[in-house]
């Protein structure tokens, strides 16, 4: 049985970790704010807060280690929503399984689809993997491109120029603020973009093998070849023929950095059981990158 040879894995995952962590600039609120913002997941309302300052009320709909697409659709996120004058979501159908009822049942019109207050990231970025055939013998696509866009600090930029141009549209009075925190997360995001890309440097054209492709935008940005999948087909598990055939292709074209995985991919403890048998039997070895950013931050950062 081969085992996996990690270069620079301290390294990577040092730079998955503080290309999110710039979204964490946590600002106090005030007892009353001039908007009420929804965000599915926790890196865009780190971001809302970010632009919008003290002039926001944000609610996240999940924690960093929740799988997005499974988040259920709970009384607490009906009630949030039926406030909210703005819906800050990934999109690309990312919360397709369970924002839907929550906005209906909600029977707020503000944040309905087409409305200024519904907004979708995955419009505004260029989405990447966009499927060419759709079966569902082909594992579990995305009909319309891989969701996962905040792995790209390039789309995080976008993000928040979109961010502005709506919380101008719902709130005018305060188009002055969003436009100041605009230009100085922008002048902050791009100088540590560009720290990041020189730190990572060493890893273009490093070969890698991934458990999903919920990193895909990382390895896209960075430059990074995928030469295998743990998973044979999108949210498959992987049998032990497919990775006897992983551990055959190393043999001729190595990968030169582990399994790269994320906290959802593990939720759950016979999920955990699951890989970690995989690894045994395999061989491989893993790194985890963060996939958000919540709950236990500095459980989703390092490798188990």
């Amino acid at each position: 049985m081969s085992s996996l040879l990690i270069v620079s894995r301290a390294k990577a995952v040092r730079v998955f970790a503080a290309a999110l962590a710039g979204l964490a600039v946590l600002v106090a609120r005030p007892a009353a704010s001039a908007i009420n913002v929804f965000a599915c997941e926790p890196e865009w309302g780190s971001l809302v807060e970010e632009i919008a300052g003290t002039r926001a009320k944000v609610f996240v709909a999940s924690t960093g280690l929740q799988d997005p697409h499974r988040v259920q659709a709970r009384p607490s996120l009906i009630a949030a929503a039926r406030g909210a004058d703005l819906l800050a979501c990934s999109g690309a159908e990312l919360e397709v399984g369970w924002l839907p009822p929550v906005i209906q049942q909600s029977g707020n019109d503000r944040i309905g689809v087409g409305k200024p207050g519904h907004l979708e990231f995955a419009n505004h970025v260029n989405v990447i993997e966009r499927p060419a055939v759709l079966d569902r013998s082909l594992g579990d696509l995305h009909p319309v491109g891989n969701p996962h866009i905040v792995y790209d600090p390039r789309n995080v930029l976008l993000a928040a120029e979109e961010l502005e141009k709506r919380l101008e549209t719902i709130d005018g009075a305060g188009a002055g603020e969003y436009k100041a925190r605009l230009a100085s997360f922008r002048q902050r995001w791009e100088a540590a973009t560009k720290k990041w890309e020189q730190e990572a440097a060493p890893l273009k054209g490093v070969p890698v093998i991934e458990h999903h492709k919920e990193v895909s935008y990382l390895f896209h940005w960075l430059g990074m070849p995928v030469t295998g999948s743990l998973e044979p087909k999108p949210g498959v598990e992987p049998t032990s023929g497919h990775l006897k055939e992983l551990l055959d292709q190393q043999a001729s074209n190595p990968a030169k950095l582990g399994v790269i995985r994320t906290p959802t991919r593990l939720s759950g403890k016979s999920r955990r059981k699951r890989f970690r048998g995989n690894e045994r039997k395999s061989g491989f070895s893993s790194s985890l990158a963060i996939s958000s950013y919540g709950k236990r931050p500095s459980r989703s950062i390092g490798t188990i």
